[in-house]
């Protein structure tokens, strides 16, 4: 498995700091999808995220309707204030 170009892997970053938690998980989902073998460990790594998130986003993608459909978090919303 071949990694992504640096400009490449900048602008993942910087997608996936804008997105919603299920977003995330889900985009992190597809792109470790694309690249097969290595890639769930590849995108884990370069999202800094757990690998069994990224394999909950590949579940959540097999199903036909949306399970999270209307429960999305916004970043800090579970810190205490």
């Amino acid at each position: 498995m071949d990694a992504y170009p640096a400009e490449v892997e900048a602008m993942m970053k910087r997608l996936a700091g804008w997105l919603s938690e299920k977003d995330r998980r889900r985009y992190a989902a597809v792109e470790a999808a694309k690249l097969g073998h290595g890639g769930v460990e590849y995108i884990a790594r370069l999202l800094a995220c757990d690998p069994k998130t990224i394999r909950q986003g590949l579940q959540d993608l097999e199903q036909p309707d949306d399970p999270a459909d209307g429960r999305v978090r916004k970043k800090g919303a579970d810190v205490a204030r």
